[in-house]
């Protein structure tokens, strides 16, 4: 199993490229079931999630039902349905990645029927379906829970509905999007997620064809149409990989330019980076982050969802500010079990105290390296940002996780500088 070495201490100075997004670009895969159409999605990122999603798909266009084009050491994939081969997304596939359950309203809509397992994926929390579920009855689907799997039917197609959601949740948004482009007439969804992801899934559903407004703000609009076609797209930059860049260039000092990162996908952490002591620049081609030798400010954070503190830095944040002047507080919000990583950070020296859902971290002069685990992706590149910061060597096992979510990690971090290698 492989493992990274993090020889901590260096500054890191140059450019780092901001690859795709991970969470818009498996929902936009998603999208490519809702047309017999080619969709070509660009800026693809290379990871364990969205290779295994594509692998997903191909089960859906079988047999001669479909194509799956994606080149290894290419950004550019090619997915073409002109019929659907199979309507069932079995428990070995699906369990492996929770955003896979997101085939379920695609299917749904174009087919009137699907089968689909529940989903399995981080354990971050139970993170239930039963929002999708929901907004899927709205729409007049006749739903059945069987053996562990989603039996969905909708003989007579989708309608449009009214779809209130009692909170935010970026999957159910998106779920309920995908399914109501199809549908026949109005759907509107209140209280709907406002994440950049949503801007992106809505941009190419409606470079396909579909008729969507109010992206980003908490009603969406949608009127369904007959069907979609084929287009060009290409994924956002990931926020969460350049948040997760800026904090490591913070904790370890330096001065890192995060090329393509999109300041408007940062302005909370970008804020909270600047009360603890760095320096964000805002420049035509990317974000830049730099900071001076010292420990950092203690600031405190709550997650919230967009535009709030995400919670997928939340990790990373600790990570940070572990050698701060001070204590901060984290609250976490979003899930629970979210906080595997600290016995982890203590190993290095940390000094962390858990009540409930926040988490009192009081900055120590300095990290020690040590031999730590990987619990879940963010919690594994915290491990790496607070191993960049450390004095000696940190070994990262379990960086499966990362593979996940990080686009060549090793590589990105080495060429600023950092002394990072797999083994």
């Amino acid at each position: 199993m492989d493992r990274i070495i993090i020889k901590g201490g260096q500054p890191l100075l140059g450019t780092i490229p901001v690859s795709g997004a991970k969470n818009s670009a498996l929902k936009l895969q998603a999208a490519a079931l809702l047309t017999a159409d080619e969709l070509v999605l660009g800026n693809m990122p290379s990871l364990a999630d969205t290779r295994f999603f594509c692998d997903l798909l191909a089960t859906l266009g079988n047999p001669d039902g479909g194509s799956v084009d994606w080149p290894a050491g290419t950004s550019v994939a090619r997915f073409r349905f002109d019929r659907i081969g199979s309507t069932f997304a079995s428990y070995d596939l699906v369990r492996k990645m929770r955003a896979s359950f997101n085939v379920l309203g695609p299917l749904l809509a174009r087919e009137g029927e699907a089968r689909v397992s529940l989903p399995g994926g981080c354990a971050i929390g139970a993170r239930p379906v039963d929002l999708h579920l929901k907004a899927l009855e709205a729409l007049g689907a006749e739903i059945a829970l069987e053996d562990g799997y989603v039996i969905a039917r909708a003989p007579r197609g989708l309608k449009g509905a009214e779809i209130i959601f009692p909170f935010v949740s970026v999957g159910a948004t998106e779920h309920a999007m995908l399914a109501s482009v199809l549908a026949e007439g109005e759907t509107i969804i209140e209280n709907a997620a406002r994440e950049p992801e949503i801007i992106d899934l809505a941009e190419c559903l409606t470079a396909m064809g579909a008729r969507i407004s109010g992206a980003g703000g908490t009603t969406i609009r949608i009127t369904g149409v007959s069907r979609l076609h084929g287009a060009h797209f290409a994924v956002m930059p990931d926020r969460i990989e350049a948040g997760t860049y800026a904090l490591a260039a913070a904790a370890a000092g330096g001065d890192v330019l995060l090329h393509g990162a999109r300041a408007g996908h940062l302005s909370s952490l970008l804020q909270v980076l600047r009360q603890s002591g760095a320096r964000t620049n805002i420049e035509a081609d990317g974000v830049r982050i730099a900071r001076e030798p010292g420990r950092p400010r203690p600031v405190d954070i709550e997650t919230r969802p967009f535009p709030g503190f995400p919670t997928d830095l939340q990790a990373q944040f600790m990570g940070y500010v572990c050698t701060a002047e001070g204590a901060s507080i984290i609250r976490e919000t979003i899930f629970e079990n979210r906080f595997m990583h600290v016995p982890e950070l203590m190993r290095m020296g940390a000094d962390i105290h858990i009540r409930g859902n926040e988490a009192v971290v009081r900055g120590v002069p300095l990290l020690r390296g040590a031999p730590v685990m990987a619990t879940d992706l963010r919690a594994s590149v915290s491990l790496v940002v607070a191993g960049l910061a450390a004095q000696g060597e940190t070994l990262v096992n379990r960086v499966y996780h990362l593979d996940r979510g990080f686009e060549r990690l090793e590589e990105k971090l080495t060429a600023c500088g950092a002394k990072v290698a797999r083994i």
